[in-house]
């Protein structure tokens, strides 16, 4: 199968390649075969790779292939291959792609089936998923980088799909303006690691970093640049804002977004790069704490939000933060262990409010729901496994990614284990919200709503109830040893992690505490359940429809999202918009344009005045002979 890996991205370039060139010829069931179908062949066949490794990991292999394509390019005495990578890091992030990916394909065939860009529309998702799947399955930077650009492209076509919507489009330019920033760094710290260790491939970059030194500069340099790219891909303080915006592409694309690709590119690209990173200590601290304060600050927002979609939005901030936080904290295998619950229950939670979008007519305001959960069984019970697992209940997926995290911030600095359970603790209480506010207590829609509403098509509910299924069972993938459990998804990801293993000093922490740490998260999570109940559901203290009675202290500045847009806009885009007007007055026009019209008006001139020497009068032209014949015996007279 190793040799066939070419083929799983190939398939869905295929696919956005057929769709693209014939989304007008095609009938619409015949588009949405085409487009879940080639995610679905990458799936088979990724499925098929990660057999290999599998079985490569369990008898004692390190279950890691590589495959050259061909030579991409040679200079001077640099080469360079278009070559994947195969490991279990990349044969898990395969499946998260390609399995995920097909679900959420699946539900759109139904979602989008009435919209007019439904051809355009797939042919974006498939190519969405072909840079996914080449930037984690590239085998050296160049070629993660490539297909870095080509999820942040595809993220702007997507999230800017209905661009006759100007706030669309805005967000659309705003997410691919912030990418870019990131992305910047990632091309820096390229140019500094081909420079410094003469090679882009990860087999010969990483052994040679491993030699450095703790804490060398070289390393803080190349670490700090490519964590500026990964806050910029995976939205973390200060890049994180153009996430929340990005609600603007329909719900299925929030979903792969959010969920399973694009903005666990940055978590993947700091996990593939593991030793650089623990060799460079400022660096994993910077991380940290830039993951703990986003986690904290994204669900303090979160808190108030009344768009449905902007509440998962904000969890995504947040979760991603706790993603950093593990990083940080030097729990690698904890934090892909989170991206790998969280593209579970993330994903479940925005198909899901597509779900109660589509019954309510496009309907996203919290505070126009309520009560659905009689006439949308299926997406209310599997949204609240969901919920359960995002908040941390055991014994749902996300408690046992989420307590690994915390159980290595309490075991680096205490600080980080308080501020990482306090965001706990906010997510519990928004996300158990979101669930009252929308499924329980009476209908507070337009009569025209409640009578339309409806569960979905089946097309959208099977892919609810994999996901429920998935969040539900996949914390067993690496059940702590304080449980009872192995650690499998530890030992399997191991040969990815073997040079930080070691070097870092090894985590320790007794059961005992690990034990009260988890009770304190479970009991903590389940108490702001309760809360919510009381607040949302006995009290029924449902929202005001402008907010204006509650719009003070801490919560106006929630409400307000910390007016970290309106900072934005005065700090930068003002100053900026300012600065490109006078370049446009002053060095443009008066200046550039200026100078060039000037010349061009100066000729005109000149042609004009010429141009009178040639009037065509007879009688002017005899005048000119005589001056002229006048001026040569002047000319004469004086010079002998």
């Amino acid at each position: 199968m190793i040799e066939l890996i070419w083929t799983i991205p190939l398939i869905p370039l295929l696919g956005f390649v057929v769709l693209g060139l014939l989304r007008n010829q095609l009938p619409r069931p015949v588009i949405a075969v085409i487009g879940c179908g080639v995610i679905l062949g990458s799936f088979l066949l990724s499925c098929g790779i990660f057999k290999e490794v599998y079985d490569a990991r369990q008898l004692g292999e390190s279950g890691v292939f590589s495959k050259e394509i061909f030579n991409w390019f040679t200079v001077g005495s640099f080469s360079l291959n278009l070559s994947f990578l195969v490991d279990p890091l990349s044969a898990i992030m395969l499946l998260i792609i390609t399995g995920v990916g097909f679900l959420i394909h699946l539900y759109s065939s139904c979602y989008m089936l009435h919209d007019d860009g439904f051809g355009k529309y797939f042919s974006y998702l498939n190519l969405f998923i072909f840079f996914m799947l080449l930037l984690v399955l590239g085998s050296n930077y160049l070629v993660m980088f490539i297909g870095w650009e080509g999820v942040g492209l595809c993220s702007y076509l997507l999230i800017g799909f209905w661009f006759k919507n100007s706030s669309y489009a805005k967000a659309a330019k705003k997410a691919f303006v912030m990418n870019r920033i990131g992305d910047l760094g990632f091309l820096i710290a390229i140019f500094f690691i081909l420079a410094n260790f003469g090679s882009l491939e990860y087999s010969e970059v990483l052994p040679k970093a491993a030699l450095l030194p703790m804490g060398d500069s070289l390393l803080l340099v190349i670490t700090l640049l490519l964590f500026v790219a990964a806050t910029g891909k995976s939205a973390q303080i200060p890049l994180f804002t153009w996430l929340p915006d990005a609600m603007a592409g329909p719900t299925p694309v929030s979903a792969l977004i959010h969920a399973a690709t694009m903005v666990t590119a940055g978590i993947y690209m700091i996990a593939r790069s593991n030793i650089m990173f623990t060799l460079s200590p400022i660096t994993m601290e910077v991380i940290a704490i830039i993951g703990v304060a986003t986690a904290l600050i994204a669900a303090f927002i979160a808190i108030t939000q009344n768009d449905i979609k902007k509440v998962l939005a904000y969890s995504t901030v947040s979760q991603l933060g706790y993603m950093f936080l593990g990083l940080g904290v030097g729990a690698f295998t904890g934090a892909f262990f989170h991206v790998l619950t969280h593209a579970f229950f993330k994903a479940l939670l925005f198909l899901g409010a597509g779900s109660v979008i589509h019954a309510m007519s496009s309907e996203q305001d919290m505070r126009s729901m309520g009560g659905l959960k009689k006439a949308l069984p299926i997406t209310f019970i599997t949204m609240m496994i969901g919920t359960v697992a995002i908040a941390g209940i055991p014994p749902l997926s996300g408690f046992f990614s989420k307590d690994e995290i915390l159980a290595y911030a309490f075991v680096s600095n205490h600080v980080f284990w308080v501020l990482g359970f306090l965001g706990a603790l906010c997510t519990a209480f928004y996300m158990f919200r979101l669930m009252y506010l929308t499924f329980y207590g009476k209908f507070r829609g337009t009569k025209e709503q409640e009578h339309h509403l409806h569960e979905s098509p089946w097309q959208m509910t099977l892919p609810l109830i994999i996901l429920a299924i998935l969040s539900f069972v996949g914390g067993a993938l690496n059940i702590p040893e304080a449980l009872g459990g192995g650690h499998w998804l530890k030992e399997f990801l191991s040969p990815v992690f073997a040079q930080t293993n070691a070097v870092a000093t090894p985590f320790e922490l007794s059961h005992s505490t690990e034990y009260i740490l988890m009770a304190a998260s479970a009991i903590g999570a389940i108490i702001m359940a309760f809360v919510a109940y009381q607040k949302y559901v006995k009290k029924e203290d449902i929202p005001q429809a402008d907010g204006a009675t509650e719009q003070s202290g801490l919560y106006k500045l929630s409400y307000n999202k910390l007016y970290v847009d309106e900072l934005y806009a005065a700090l930068f885009v003002k100053p900026l918009n300012g600065l490109s007007k006078f370049f446009h007055r002053v060095v443009e026009k008066s200046g550039v344009d200026g100078l060039v019209n000037g010349i061009g008006d100066l000729f005109v001139s000149s042609g004009k005045g010429v141009r009178q020497l040639q009037s065509g009068h007879v009688g002017f032209y005899i005048f000119m002979m005589v001056i002229g014949v006048i001026a040569f015996m002047l000319y004469g007279l004086f010079t002998i």
